[in-house]
């Protein structure tokens, strides 16, 4: 298949998605309805009322604002899984394995349990934002901590990064196990919530800060496409090409830690996705980066919507925790590749 062909296919397969997500709940509404709703909220008055104000209300308030944020964050992980497998140079990196998603919801947890204390009383004047900002924080140092300790002589090397990630994600979960335990009732079920990964909790204002972050950042990594080409030759290789590769990886890991961390500001701990997208794309087309970041969003959003959907209905009238689809899911797929990485398969980047 050509490159605009699978393109095209994401596209409609994403857009099924969407439709059938918007569809199924707790609340069920047709094809029909969701579209006399968005109109409807689109200010468009002429449209004539489908159903009662408590459907509108329900698609409009929380439905509808949780399927976009579903859709967002998919494309968040999707991309930061191609941009970190890209940076690190290794198929089996993805945010949740480098300590990105461990320590944003550490910076996060600070927040739910301190924030409102005088120990931590700075976060008062980023007010909305204190969240998203220590979650950054916390992503940024850790993601950082573990490509210090995993790169030697201009070289990743990937069992050293498997340690160090796990080493990294071991020390923020304890101290989100901390957080946990010393916290109220309330902060402790948001931090368990978190943990889990939810879209539950899904409104306008987090759909608004997650959508502008990913545009804004997918934006400035896909003018690096070509210069990620030239890194999977090596630092030095890269180099001789006239790439910065210090500027290179040090901007591209704050954009791409960035959007990680808000994204699991809003949704909690997500893991696996961004391992899985870019290896199914490598297998239907290549490993040319001007490929793969595109299409890792368009996967990326469609695997979460259908990820979303089991969520939905598996148990009702509960809802299953999305990390836990999403690591039973992607938990075997990493086993495999790391198995055939050992065996010597050199070919996610040829």
């Amino acid at each position: 298949m050509s490159t605009r062909q699978i393109y095209l296919l994401l596209v409609v397969l994403l857009s099924a998605a969407f439709i059938a997500s918007a569809c199924i709940g707790a609340f069920t509404f047709t094809p029909s309805q969701v579209a006399h709703f968005v109109l409807q909220g689109l200010g468009w008055e002429s449209i004539p009322a489908t159903g009662n104000a408590l459907d509108r209300n329900v698609f409009l308030q929380l439905r509808l604002p949780r399927v976009i944020l579903a859709g967002v964050t998919g494309a968040v992980l999707g991309v930061s899984g191609t941009l970190m497998q890209g940076l690190f140079r290794n198929p089996i990196v993805e945010p949740g394995l480098a300590g990105t998603s461990a320590g944003a919801a550490l910076g996060a947890a600070l927040v739910f349990v301190f924030g409102e204390r005088t120990t931590l009383a700075f976060t008062a004047p980023l007010g909305s934002f204190a969240v998203p900002a220590l979650a950054f924080a916390g992503g940024f140092a850790s993601t950082m901590l573990v490509y210090r300790l995993s790169s030697s002589f201009g070289k990743v090397d990937v069992f050293t990064l498997l340690l160090a990630g796990i080493a990294v994600n071991a020390v923020c979960s304890a101290g989100t196990g901390f957080l946990s335990y010393v916290a109220r009732d309330p902060q402790a079920r948001n931090i368990t919530f978190w943990n889990l990964g939810t879209f539950t909790t899904a409104e306008w204002r987090g759909v608004t800060i997650v959508a502008v972050c990913f545009v804004v950042g997918f934006a400035w990594c896909m003018r690096y496409g070509k210069a990620l080409n030239a890194l999977m030759l090596g630092e030095s290789e890269a180099a001789a090409l006239g790439i910065n590769t210090r500027s290179l990886t040090l901007w591209l890991l704050i954009v791409n830690t960035l959007m990680v961390a808000v994204a699991t500001a809003m949704v909690g701990v997500i893991a696996f996705v961004g391992l899985v997208v870019p290896h199914v794309l490598r297998i239907l087309k290549s490993s040319d980066y001007t490929f793969l970041l595109p299409g890792s969003a368009l996967l990326g959003a469609l695997t979460m919507e259908i990820v979303d959907i089991i969520a939905r209905v598996l148990i009702p009238p509960a809802e299953l925790p999305i990390g836990i689809i999403t690591a039973v899911v992607g938990a075997p797929v990493f086993l495999w590749i790391l198995l055939h990485q050992r065996r010597g398969l050199s070919g996610f980047y040829g």
